[in-house]
């Protein structure tokens, strides 16, 4: 029979806790271990860090059952409310604002149905026939394909991930797996399962995936991946933990061994919606050569062919095949979305309108530096139109504006300058306006020179005492004098109001008559003058006046009592 001692021996098998430091500390100290995180019970370790690597087994429950008051669940929107609702933030596109409102309304609609039929019959949930509206967004640069799938996904409260088709591979290669944009949508929802499973998908440079018909060999970059997410775009089961991450599935076997299987370890796909987009560079071509193809014989009649943007309207499945994709993988995505060009109207409109308009970012960014800017409707008409120019939808806007206002926002904070006007002329001779505006500077600059030298004949002709101000000790006042919006005379009164009682005590003391006031002097007038009042009966006690108090304070003290017998005597 083996006794109680022989259980705690060398051989005792290690508890799990015990067990799990020991593999962390392997992790660490083979994978570069401030990289590597590993934790029990943290089913997305993956994504948010792992936890506590010394193996205190913080939980993150994973939630099975539907949240309370979520309004997916109780999805009541109708395409009118989600088209206004993107209205407010993107300009243009009413098409494609009104396809993608219709399709959100009744892929949630049909969604909400299911799975309130689940709850009271199962069976006949299991029956019913449901067609995904996975959408296909084509449109150049910059016309808001992104901004239109996020603000819909912010309005229904459900997760949202966004992903380029560039950076996956096939599963198995190097590259990243498309199983993980659903495992993020997990991490998006906090852990949610449920919610995650009704969440948006949105992949853009979905062109670049596209294959020539004529490649021979193993494609892991487009048709390995098109493969890969006809799965997904359908309905499937992807594993919460990515079976080629060696941690995941340490915590998995861990988890099972604390009893921890209880929870759901996978994401039915059913219900997330995939948006995929890209710009399709050549579809007009493919295009193009079909009509012209159908025009051509005996007897036929001679078609006008469209421009680029409305050959894009007619695209076709075969089109899409053609360009390179999988008719499978095409065949899941039945709607299709053309987003228009933005021509310098629309450019404009999106500056003045927008509630996420460029412009507000440029006013609070001069406004950190004091400077109010005023953007005139003729400086965003001219923009505009610089824009456009760019080729790059909206996105040219925060080049042209970058470089027209870089040399403003690098020169002008710091100045005397407060109010910034963008104008048609600005946006016309940048160089000529920035140089008015350095002059303004400098004469903002003469001006507070100017009170200054007021403000200390003033102080001398009263008092008998001279003050010279340091560099640091005009630039701390030109800061306060515009932070306070106060002339430089009055924001020295306030400042030096009883300087001249503790001066003449020090003129007592020491016979000095002038003064010279740094940067702290402005920052902390009283602590400024102390310091000088006590090193003042120093310098006395050298020359043979009154002798030195005892203490720092002692002088604090009799400073302060001289200060006020002088002041009391002024008054009277």
């Amino acid at each position: 029979m083996m006794s109680s001692k022989d259980d705690d021996g060398p051989n005792k098998p290690p508890s799990p806790d015990e067990a799990f430091k020991k593999i962390s500390e392997f992790l660490k100290s083979n994978f570069d271990g401030q990289n590597v995180s590993f934790s029990i019970n943290d089913p997305f370790g993956q994504f948010n860090g792992g936890g506590d690597a010394e193996g205190t087994g913080e939980e993150h429950d994973l939630k099975t059952e539907p949240p309370k008051d979520q309004s997916i669940f109780d999805f009541s929107y109708l395409p009118k409310d989600i088209k206004a609702h993107l209205d407010r933030y993107v300009i243009k596109q009413d098409e494609a604002k009104k396809a993608l409102s219709i399709a959100v309304c009744d892929h949630y609609n049909h969604a909400k149905y299911l799975r309130r039929l689940s709850e009271t019959d199962p069976e006949a949930a299991s029956k019913v026939e449901f067609a995904k509206q996975n959408v296909i967004i084509i449109g150049p640069t910059g016309v808001g394909k992104t901004y239109l799938v996020k603000h819909i996904a912010e309005l229904i409260g459900v997760p949202f991930v966004k992903a380029d088709a560039t950076k996956f591979s096939e599963t198995g290669y190097v590259g990243a797996d498309v199983d993980d944009l659903v495992r993020e949508l997990v991490r998006k929802a906090d852990g949610d399962v449920d919610l995650a499973e009704y969440g948006i998908i949105y992949i853009d440079e979905i062109d670049k995936i596209a294959t020539s018909g004529e490649m021979i060999g193993r494609d892991v970059s487009g048709r390995g991946v098109q493969t890969t997410m006809l799965k997904l775009m359908e309905e499937t089961e992807v594993a919460l933990r990515n079976p080629q991450d060696i941690q995941s599935q340490m915590q998995a076997m861990f988890e099972m061994s604390r009893g921890g299987g209880g929870a759901k370890d996978t994401i039915n796909t059913r219900h997330i919606l995939f948006i995929v987009s890209g710009a399709f560079s050549g579809l007009e071509k493919i295009i193009e050569k079909r009509v012209r193809q159908g025009a051509i014989g005996f007897g036929a009649d001679l078609v006008d062919i469209p421009d680029e943007e409305q050959l894009q309207k007619i695209a076709g499945t075969q089109d899409f095949i053609e360009y390179g994709f999988e008719a499978e993988f095409i065949g899941r995505l039945p709607v299709r979305v053309v987003c228009e060009h933005l021509e310098p109207n629309d450019l404009f409109e999106i500056m003045k309108h927008s509630e996420g308009s460029l412009i507000r970012q440029y006013e609070r960014e001069f406004e950190a530096f004091g400077i109010k800017a005023d953007f005139e409707d003729g400086a965003l008409e001219k923009i505009a139109e610089l824009a456009a120019k760019e080729k790059t939808g909206a996105r040219g806007l925060l080049t042209v504006c970058e470089r027209l206002l870089r040399d403003f926002k690098f020169e002008l904070p710091g100045t005397a300058v407060t109010d910034l006007k963008i104008d048609a002329e600005l946006v016309e001779e940048p160089d000529s306006t920035l140089a008015d505006y350095r002059e303004k500077a400098g004469q903002g600059n003469k001006k507070v020179a100017a009170e200054l030298a007021a403000f200390r004949r003033k102080f001398t002709e009263a008092h008998g005492v001279k003050l010279n101000f340091e560099p640091d000790a005009v630039e701390e006042i030109v800061r306060l004098q515009e932070e306070k919006r106060i002339s430089v005379l009055n924001l020295c009164d306030q400042l030096f109001h009883d300087f001249q009682f503790g001066l003449k005590l020090i003129q007592k003391n020491t016979g000095q008559d002038t003064f010279e006031l740094n940067g702290e002097a402005v920052k902390d007038p009283d602590t400024f003058l102390s310091g000088l009042v006590v090193a003042s009966y120093s310098h006395g006690e050298k020359k043979g006046a009154e002798p030195k108090p005892e203490s720092e304070s002692d002088v604090a003290a009799e400073a302060e009592s001289v200060v006020a017998s002088e002041r009391g005597e002024e008054n009277e």
